[in-house]
């Protein structure tokens, strides 16, 4: 098998080669499936984890669901007209929920190399200039795929490089036809100048026609905004931060803000490379309640103090901040300010996967080894950063993030039955220290089911793979990149 895998991407890459990668790859985008339609469901008998502190855990509980929401949650609910799905075994939860992610470059997946010219900034940056708009569609779809088989129901899509309003036109199509809750952030394009602003007009744009795109309220739009100072990379692969000009950064952070979208920036990357950024933002009178601060690695006690004082939100991502070597991500500083805390995949060009069971357990392992305490973060704190948490820290948790009457049903089934699993103990310590993507037997979105029985029902998903990986090649080539 292992052979035959190999045999088949050696083939798509020497026909990319060639010049014959459209025999090879099926039509570009065509995806025949539709979404599932929304049902009623009775889910009986599980173990409910709602999220929700005056609820708590429900044992042997059961989950009525109607036209995408949560109409009743308890034990011997009656649903004469609702389709019965089996609870046994399982842990109910919600949707886990992601706050950063440049599903874009999916497509160069593991592609961080071991120098410097092949670290992720060049690497993104480099190959990121010869993106066609069809590779956005590739590889944001092969994300949501991840995504969902992984049972992450809401994605922060942070694209930083819609070159024309076709890029994101592209991105966007594919969430849309993943069915997956998101936030669409439109960011600058990949190593475009710091004097320029990202393109204002298309986000202007696409903000007056949003009910084209939404989703049935699904989506939403956002800026990712540079903050007052960003990482350029030389030609060298060498990374630095250099300022943004205020007529710049102010354009960008007004438009956001006259639109009434929110801002999301990368702030306090790391203590050799940017710190200081959340200082140089409260002087300036920059942070706000709907602002969104990623990694904040950097921060010192005043700064958390600042952020606290603001409300804004925090979200870490720390299998690329360890990978990358911007140091160690501290969640509880902040969770003990009173900050909103997610967690985030990053990029899969440098974590590899896009897998919240890991990124939970990542986190409070760092945060304990930070601590030297092994009771520092505990598990159900660290699954509250999955889900609540990261719903707040992206400004949807009057919708999303718990299991309760009036919100929108968004959850996940892991199946306690499979052999890394196999006891049941403490719930919330198995999610975060032995659950796996392969465990999540069931995904549901806004009442659709797109994984059902361990499979994916919304999407071919040889298709997703094959596409994504003969896009990989062309766009290699065209890069002249390894």
């Amino acid at each position: 098998m292992i052979m035959q895998r190999r045999s088949r991407r050696a083939f798509l890459r020497a026909a990319a080669a060639l010049g014959t990668l459209p025999i090879i790859a099926p039509a570009f985008g065509q995806q025949k499936r539709k979404l599932p339609a929304r049902g009623e469901y009775l889910i009986r008998n599980a173990h409910v984890m709602t999220m929700e502190s005056a609820t708590g855990d429900i044992a042997g509980g059961d989950l009525h669901i109607r036209n995408g929401e949560i109409v009743a949650i308890g034990k011997g609910l009656k649903a004469a007209k609702a389709s019965v799905i089996d609870g046994r075994g399982m842990i109910v939860l919600p949707g886990l929920i992601e706050t950063h992610w440049h599903m874009w470059n999916t497509l160069l997946r593991s592609m961080s190399g071991d120098e410097r010219k092949y670290g992720y900034f060049p690497t993104s940056a480099g190959i990121g200039r010869h993106f066609v708009p069809k590779d956005m569609y590739y590889g944001t779809r092969l994300a949501a795929t991840e995504a969902l088989n992984a049972g992450i129901t809401t994605v922060h899509d942070w694209c930083h490089n819609p070159r024309t309003p076709e890029y994101a036109e592209e991105n966007l199509r594919a969430l849309r036809e993943s069915g997956i809750r998101g936030r669409f952030s439109y960011g600058p394009a990949r190593g475009i100048p710091v004097t320029e602003t990202l393109n204002l007009a298309d986000v202007q744009r696409l903000k007056g026609a949003w009910d084209q795109y939404s989703n049935e309220g699904l989506l939403t739009l956002g800026i990712a905004w540079r903050g007052v100072q960003y990482a350029v990379t030389s030609s060298d692969g060498k990374m630095e931060f250099k300022p943004i000009p205020e007529e710049v950064y102010r354009k960008e952070y007004d438009t956001a803000r006259s639109l009434g979208i929110p801002i999301s920036a990368h702030v306090n990357i790391g203590p050799k490379i940017d710190y200081g950024h959340v200082a140089a933002l409260d002087k300036l009178g920059l942070l706000y309640k709907d602002l969104q601060l990623i990694h904040m690695i950097s921060s010192t006690p005043e700064e958390v103090q600042m952020v606290a004082k603001s409300g804004a939100s925090v979200s870490f991502s720390p299998y690329t901040e360890l990978r990358i070597g911007f140091g160690l991500p501290n969640a509880s500083q902040y969770l003990d300010a009173g900050v909103p805390v997610g967690l985030s995949v990053d990029t899969t060009t440098l974590s590899g996967d896009a897998n919240m069971f890991a990124i939970m357990k990542a986190v409070q392992n760092v945060d304990n080894a930070v601590a030297y305490n092994e009771f520092k973060l505990t598990a159900r704190r660290a699954l509250e950063m999955g889900t609540l948490l990261g719903a707040k820290s992206l400004g949807l948790d009057d919708r999303i993030g718990s299991l309760a009457k009036g919100k929108r049903a968004d959850l996940i089934m892991v199946n306690t039955r499979h052999p890394n699993l196999g006891v049941f103990t403490d719930p919330a310590h198995m999610i975060v220290e032995a659950a796996q993507p392969s465990n999540v037997e069931l995904v549901m979105v806004d009442g659709r089911i797109l994984k059902e029985r361990g499979r994916l029902t919304a999407v071919d998903v040889k298709q997703v793979v094959a596409e994504a990986d003969a896009a990989n090649a062309a766009v290699r080539k065209r890069a002249n990149w390894w």
